[in-house]
């Protein structure tokens, strides 16, 4: 399910799919792929910036 996260499908969808009790389970859930995507953002944009 984090697939779904990274292309930008909101997380209250993506909840409902995986069948979580709420949206706060989902999100710590695939949280880290956020933050995967986010540092490699980071990175990319570090290296343009320099």
């Amino acid at each position: 399910m984090s697939l779904p996260m990274e292309l930008g499908v909101p997380p209250h969808v993506v909840q409902a799919i995986a069948r979580h009790a709420g949206v706060k389970i989902t999100l710590r859930v695939y949280a880290h792929a956020n933050l995967d995507a986010l540092r490699q953002a980071l990175g990319n944009l570090d290296g343009k910036l320099s």
